[in-house]
Protein backbone atom coordinates (compact mmCIF):
# COMPACT_ATOMS: atom_id res chain seq x y z
CA UNK A 1 0.00 0.00 0.00
CA UNK A 2 2.79 2.13 0.95
CA UNK A 3 6.17 2.05 -0.78
CA UNK A 4 9.32 4.12 -0.70
CA UNK A 5 12.60 3.42 -2.43
CA UNK A 6 16.30 5.25 -2.02
CA UNK A 7 14.89 7.85 0.25
CA UNK A 8 17.81 10.26 1.03
CA UNK A 9 17.02 13.66 3.46
CA UNK A 10 20.37 15.74 4.12
CA UNK A 11 20.19 19.44 6.66
CA UNK A 12 23.16 21.21 5.37
CA UNK A 13 25.94 18.38 5.64
CA UNK A 14 24.50 16.36 7.68
CA UNK A 15 23.48 13.88 6.17
CA UNK A 16 20.25 12.12 8.12
CA UNK A 17 18.63 9.33 5.78
CA UNK A 18 20.88 7.54 3.41
CA UNK A 19 18.73 5.62 0.72
CA UNK A 20 16.23 4.30 2.88
CA UNK A 21 13.52 1.67 0.99
CA UNK A 22 10.71 0.90 3.12
CA UNK A 23 6.90 -1.10 2.43
CA UNK A 24 3.45 -1.16 4.74
CA UNK A 25 0.41 -3.24 3.53
CA UNK A 26 -2.47 -2.67 4.29
CA UNK A 27 -4.08 -3.06 7.95
CA UNK A 28 -0.57 -3.53 9.11
CA UNK A 29 1.19 -1.82 12.33
CA UNK A 30 4.35 -1.24 11.81
CA UNK A 31 6.45 0.58 14.29
CA UNK A 32 9.91 2.22 13.67
CA UNK A 33 12.30 2.11 16.50
CA UNK A 34 15.95 3.22 17.13
CA UNK A 35 17.82 5.86 18.92
CA UNK A 36 17.20 9.29 18.82
CA UNK A 37 18.83 10.86 15.60
CA UNK A 38 18.20 7.90 13.70
CA UNK A 39 16.13 9.14 11.13
CA UNK A 40 13.08 7.90 11.98
CA UNK A 41 10.98 11.41 12.42
CA UNK A 42 12.36 12.76 9.49
CA UNK A 43 11.54 9.48 7.45
CA UNK A 44 7.62 9.56 9.16
CA UNK A 45 7.45 13.13 8.22
CA UNK A 46 8.73 12.87 4.42
CA UNK A 47 6.47 9.89 4.15
CA UNK A 48 3.56 11.87 4.77
CA UNK A 49 4.27 14.75 2.82
CA UNK A 50 5.04 16.82 5.95
CA UNK A 51 8.60 17.40 4.45
CA UNK A 52 10.43 16.45 1.09
CA UNK A 53 13.16 14.13 0.14
CA UNK A 54 15.83 15.11 -1.36
CA UNK A 55 16.70 11.78 -3.77
CA UNK A 56 13.74 8.70 -3.43
CA UNK A 57 10.09 7.57 -4.76
CA UNK A 58 7.13 7.27 -2.80
CA UNK A 59 4.07 5.54 -3.65
CA UNK A 60 0.58 4.95 -2.02
CA UNK A 61 -2.33 3.59 -3.29
CA UNK A 62 -0.05 2.91 -6.59
CA UNK A 63 -0.19 6.72 -6.57
CA UNK A 64 3.04 8.63 -7.01
CA UNK A 65 3.29 11.32 -3.91
CA UNK A 66 6.27 12.22 -4.83
CA UNK A 67 5.48 14.01 -8.14
CA UNK A 68 2.21 15.71 -6.42
CA UNK A 69 3.03 19.50 -5.58
CA UNK A 70 0.86 22.42 -4.27
CA UNK A 71 -3.02 22.29 -3.86
CA UNK A 72 -2.85 18.84 -5.41
CA UNK A 73 -0.78 17.22 -2.37
CA UNK A 74 -2.32 19.23 0.31
CA UNK A 75 -5.81 17.12 -1.23
CA UNK A 76 -4.12 13.78 -1.26
CA UNK A 77 -2.69 14.64 2.55
CA UNK A 78 -6.26 15.42 3.88
CA UNK A 79 -7.60 12.38 1.67
CA UNK A 80 -5.27 9.53 2.88
CA UNK A 81 -3.01 9.95 5.81
CA UNK A 82 -4.24 11.11 9.86
CA UNK A 83 -1.61 12.16 11.73
CA UNK A 84 -1.25 11.35 15.85
CA UNK A 85 1.29 13.25 17.47
CA UNK A 86 3.39 13.00 20.96
CA UNK A 87 1.47 16.37 21.24
CA UNK A 88 -2.39 16.44 20.66
CA UNK A 89 -2.21 19.83 18.84
CA UNK A 90 -5.45 20.21 19.57
CA UNK A 91 -7.68 23.30 18.83
CA UNK A 92 -8.01 24.94 22.43
CA UNK A 93 -11.09 27.06 21.34
CA UNK A 94 -13.01 24.34 20.12
CA UNK A 95 -14.97 21.26 21.65
CA UNK A 96 -13.70 18.14 21.09
CA UNK A 97 -16.57 17.32 18.51
CA UNK A 98 -15.07 20.57 16.40
CA UNK A 99 -11.61 19.51 16.86
CA UNK A 100 -12.49 16.11 15.25
CA UNK A 101 -14.15 17.52 12.28
CA UNK A 102 -11.60 20.02 11.25
CA UNK A 103 -9.82 17.77 8.99
CA UNK A 104 -13.09 16.73 6.90
CA UNK A 105 -14.10 20.40 7.00
CA UNK A 106 -11.24 21.50 5.63
CA UNK A 107 -11.75 18.66 2.53
CA UNK A 108 -15.53 20.23 1.52
CA UNK A 109 -17.04 17.52 3.25
CA UNK A 110 -20.58 17.93 4.55
CA UNK A 111 -21.48 19.34 8.17
CA UNK A 112 -24.26 17.21 9.46
CA UNK A 113 -22.11 14.25 8.16
CA UNK A 114 -19.41 14.68 9.29
CA UNK A 115 -20.73 15.75 12.69
CA UNK A 116 -22.63 12.69 13.29
CA UNK A 117 -19.37 10.80 12.30
CA UNK A 118 -17.38 12.69 14.88
CA UNK A 119 -19.64 11.59 17.44
CA UNK A 120 -19.89 8.09 16.48
CA UNK A 121 -15.59 7.71 16.08
CA UNK A 122 -15.72 9.65 20.06
CA UNK A 123 -18.31 7.12 21.02
CA UNK A 124 -16.43 4.34 20.39
CA UNK A 125 -12.95 5.89 21.81
CA UNK A 126 -14.60 6.00 24.75
CA UNK A 127 -15.56 9.98 24.80
CA UNK A 128 -19.23 10.03 24.23
CA UNK A 129 -19.50 12.10 27.42
CA UNK A 130 -16.87 14.71 26.31
CA UNK A 131 -18.51 15.74 23.48
CA UNK A 132 -18.82 19.14 24.45
CA UNK A 133 -15.79 19.84 26.11
CA UNK A 134 -12.50 22.14 25.12
CA UNK A 135 -9.00 20.35 25.72
CA UNK A 136 -8.38 21.99 28.52
CA UNK A 137 -11.04 20.27 30.19
CA UNK A 138 -9.99 17.05 29.35
CA UNK A 139 -7.11 14.36 30.73
CA UNK A 140 -3.90 13.92 28.75
CA UNK A 141 -5.16 10.18 27.78
CA UNK A 142 -8.74 11.89 26.86
CA UNK A 143 -7.08 14.63 24.47
CA UNK A 144 -4.75 12.26 22.69
CA UNK A 145 -7.76 10.12 22.04
CA UNK A 146 -9.55 13.01 20.42
CA UNK A 147 -6.37 13.37 18.36
CA UNK A 148 -6.85 9.68 17.34
CA UNK A 149 -10.55 10.66 16.23
CA UNK A 150 -9.53 13.88 14.36
CA UNK A 151 -7.07 11.22 12.67
CA UNK A 152 -9.90 8.39 11.49
CA UNK A 153 -12.43 11.33 10.75
CA UNK A 154 -11.22 11.27 6.78
CA UNK A 155 -10.99 7.16 6.51
CA UNK A 156 -7.30 7.25 5.79
CA UNK A 157 -5.55 4.55 3.98
CA UNK A 158 -3.07 5.14 6.95
CA UNK A 159 -2.55 6.56 9.81
CA UNK A 160 1.18 8.38 10.84
CA UNK A 161 2.00 8.28 14.40
CA UNK A 162 5.37 10.16 16.14
CA UNK A 163 5.62 8.54 19.37
CA UNK A 164 1.73 8.75 20.00
CA UNK A 165 2.43 7.49 24.17
CA UNK A 166 5.53 9.97 24.65
CA UNK A 167 3.36 12.01 26.52
CA UNK A 168 1.15 9.87 28.35
CA UNK A 169 1.77 7.64 31.21
CA UNK A 170 2.05 3.82 31.41
CA UNK A 171 -1.81 3.74 31.93
CA UNK A 172 -3.51 5.86 28.94
CA UNK A 173 -0.17 4.20 26.68
CA UNK A 174 -0.92 1.00 27.05
CA UNK A 175 -5.04 1.85 26.34
CA UNK A 176 -3.92 4.02 23.32
CA UNK A 177 -1.47 0.57 21.81
CA UNK A 178 -5.08 -1.74 22.63
CA UNK A 179 -7.39 1.13 20.94
CA UNK A 180 -4.47 1.21 17.87
CA UNK A 181 -4.67 -2.99 17.52
CA UNK A 182 -8.76 -2.74 17.58
CA UNK A 183 -8.69 0.21 14.78
CA UNK A 184 -6.64 -2.37 12.80
CA UNK A 185 -9.36 -5.50 13.37
CA UNK A 186 -12.46 -3.33 13.21
CA UNK A 187 -11.68 -1.36 9.94
CA UNK A 188 -8.69 -2.70 8.38
CA UNK A 189 -6.75 0.51 9.68
CA UNK A 190 -3.46 0.76 8.54
CA UNK A 191 -0.33 2.47 11.15
CA UNK A 192 3.27 3.35 10.76
CA UNK A 193 4.43 4.83 14.48
CA UNK A 194 7.48 6.30 15.52
CA UNK A 195 7.98 4.85 19.04
CA UNK A 196 10.68 4.99 21.70
CA UNK A 197 8.30 2.51 23.36
CA UNK A 198 9.17 -1.34 23.73
CA UNK A 199 5.51 -2.25 25.00
CA UNK A 200 4.04 -0.87 21.96
CA UNK A 201 6.40 -1.72 18.99
CA UNK A 202 5.93 -5.35 20.24
CA UNK A 203 2.23 -5.62 19.97
CA UNK A 204 2.98 -4.13 16.36
CA UNK A 205 2.99 -6.56 13.28
CA UNK A 206 6.48 -5.47 12.17
CA UNK A 207 9.55 -3.63 13.52
CA UNK A 208 11.94 -2.03 11.49
CA UNK A 209 15.27 -0.67 13.47
CA UNK A 210 16.89 2.42 12.28
CA UNK A 211 20.52 3.62 12.79
CA UNK A 212 21.68 6.12 11.75
CA UNK A 213 19.98 7.12 8.88
CA UNK A 214 19.46 3.03 7.45
CA UNK A 215 16.77 0.29 8.04
CA UNK A 216 19.14 -1.54 10.58
CA UNK A 217 16.70 -4.63 10.52
CA UNK A 218 13.18 -5.98 10.32
CA UNK A 219 11.46 -8.40 12.94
Amino acid sequence: MLIAKGITKNYGTLQVLKGVDIEVKAAEIVSITGASGAGKSTLLHILGTLDNADAGLITMNNENISALKGKKLANFRNKNIGFIFQFHHLLPEFTAIENVCIPAWIGGKNRGVTEKKAKELLDQLGLSHRFGNKPSELSGGEQQRVAVARALINNPSIIMADEPTGNLDSANAYELHQLFIKLRDLYGQTFLIVTHNDALAKLSDRIIQMKDGRILSEV
